[in-house]
């Protein structure tokens, strides 16, 4: 059964700074995709494989960094010089990355598991 739990999220004001962390368990491919997701918009704050490749939404880049902290076990998403905008519920989500024939690569896709969420407020 894979399980993913979030932990690290809170209340901070803008400027700061927050660390999340994503624990997965029971996940045994060697190919994947974590993300951390935020709010019922499911907007993809940040994303990382398997190979440390990773990608950021633009109202993020230079502040967020996500990271493998242990391989396919242990994620986290560095969050600094945060702002209100910042707020709202992240979920750490997981993908398979499957081989595409057609091009030889790897993609991500859909994300198919999910954590529970962990709740970041950011105040002005």
């Amino acid at each position: 059964q894979v399980q993913l739990v979030e932990s690290g999220g809170g209340s901070v004001q803008a400027g700061g700074s927050l660390r999340l962390t994503c624990v997965v368990s029971g996940f045994t491919s060697s190919e994947f995709c974590i993300g951390w997701v935020r709010g019922k918009e499911r907007k993809e704050v940040a994303k990382i494989d398997n190979d440390d490749n990773s990608s950021y939404m633009e109202a993020v880049k230079g502040r967020f960094t996500i990271s493998q902290e242990s391989r396919g076990h242990t994620f986290s998403l560095q969050m600094n010089s945060v702002t209100p905008e910042d707020t709202g519920m992240y979920y750490c989500a997981l993908a398979l990355r499957p081989l595409h024939l057609a091009t030889m690569t790897r993609q991500c896709g859909p994300y198919g598991f999910w954590g529970q969420g962990t709740q970041v407020t950011v105040s002005p």
